[in-house]
């Protein structure tokens, strides 16, 4: 795949925004969900692995879209909204993470001793199922680290109520292939699909639709008539996200860039702070989105030491970050907030280093996220009503 087909540089990401503008109207809305195969994902935006790591903010995105289409441009913007809203719910839920993460432990002791269950979730990853689209979709994800988003649903569904598989392991796989990513985004979609996130409410893929949505390349056979919702606990009633530290305006600091906001430059609220130097941990993870996060943050890291004129590192964990910070002498090391997924168990072991060394750990929240995160707690349309409120916070109004 073309390395700018789905890119995560800025620049790159910026050449296919300008691209995709002009179809991001009524087009969008009447062509999204048509899945004309690889390299012929067309009709979508391409743009989520560069979303999905902030390679562009949602108003860089919404902004020229809006200046284009106005109304019409309505399913767009509620796409891009869909990621602040699974974002926002499951920073008020977090358990529910760590729930998952606690499934899959019991679910990978039990595929060590259940050779059934091995057969059927190793023929799934491998494309072995006979089942023509569902194979297809995951050759296709494996070989390109994209799915078009509809497609995604119908894999999970043929995965959970077809072939029998724990939603869990279909989730991980997602998670460690999908070059855009999200941990919200991903988690929660497959709850939705199993009919755990509204409860009872699960998506059944249908082959006459499946047909009609590809153009006919897929006929498949077999698909379950049912749903048979997976047992899981209600998820827990909404909490405050996570309280941060902001940064010290005056203190000396190194600013350490995470996957998870690859355009902090971009920020005004960080423009002035006494910037020493600025830094990425490596991750020696090998999977397509651990590669794809390594150019991200490889580009972002290069931008934000041009921008303010800083010395650029990379350091190998927690304690090499802490080792810099100590070594430059700063009082704080600042980076975006980092939310609820695989982020945190870094965050929490740079703290630690950081606080043996009597130096603080500052994240910056975006504004985006404090306006949209309070209407995120319930259902997405709570959060739709607030649509044109935020858009107006975010400076948009006068587009719309």
């Amino acid at each position: 795949m073309p390395a700018d087909d789905h890119p995560v540089t800025r620049a790159a990401a910026l050449q296919r925004l300008a691209q995709f503008v002009p179809l991001a109207g009524s087009r969008y809305a009447t062509g999204r969900n048509a899945d004309h195969g690889p390299g012929h994902h067309n009709a979508v935006s391409r743009l989520s692995a560069a979303i999905a790591r902030r390679t562009l903010s949602e108003t860089e995105v919404l902004a020229p879209v809006l200046a284009a289409h106005g109304a019409e441009a309505n399913s767009f913007v509620s796409e891009v909204f869909w990621r602040s809203y699974f974002k926002g719910w499951l920073e008020a839920r977090p358990g529910v993470w760590q729930a998952w993460l606690g499934a899959l432990d019991r679910i990978d002791a039990r595929l060590a001793h259940d050779d059934a269950l091995a057969a059927r979730h190793l023929a799934a990853i491998r494309g072995e199922t006979g089942i023509d689209c569902f194979d297809h979709w995951m050759h296709e994800l494996a070989e390109t680290g994209y799915l078009h988003n509809w497609a995604r649903m119908q894999v999970a569904s043929i995965w959970v109520f077809t072939l029998g598989l724990p939603w869990e392991l279909g989730a991980r796989h997602f998670l460690a292939h999908l070059i855009d990513r999200d941990a919200a985004s991903n988690t929660l979609s497959w709850r939705w699909v199993a009919g755990l996130h509204t409860r009872g409410k699960a998506y059944l893929a249908d082959p006459g639709r499946i047909a009609r949505m590809t153009g006919g390349r897929f006929s498949p056979a077999g698909l379950a008539t049912h749903a048979r919702i997976p047992d899981g606990a209600d998820h827990p009633p909404a909490q405050p996200p996570r309280a941060v530290t902001a940064p010290m305006r005056d203190a000396p600091a190194l600013l350490w860039i995470t996957r998870d906001d690859c355009s902090l430059e971009t920020e005004t609220m960080l423009h002035d702070l006494p910037w020493r130097a600025v830094a990425v941990i490596d991750d020696a993870a090998d999977s397509p989105g651990a590669r794809a996060d390594r150019i991200a943050c490889d580009d972002a890291l290069a931008r934000a030491a041009a921008h303010w004129g800083l010395a650029h590192f990379r350091v190998n964990g927690p304690a090499g970050l802490a080792a810099l910070a100590t070594e430059l002498g700063v009082q704080q090391v600042v980076t975006a907030r980092v939310p609820v997924g695989p982020g945190l168990d870094t965050l929490v072991a740079v703290r630690g280093a950081l606080r043996r060394e009597g130096i603080a750990l500052a994240e910056h929240l975006r504004a985006w996220d404090r306006a949209a995160w309070p209407h995120a707690t319930r259902g997405f349309f709570a959060l739709r009503e607030q649509i044109p409120m935020l858009l107006d916070a975010a400076g948009l109004k006068d587009l719309t």
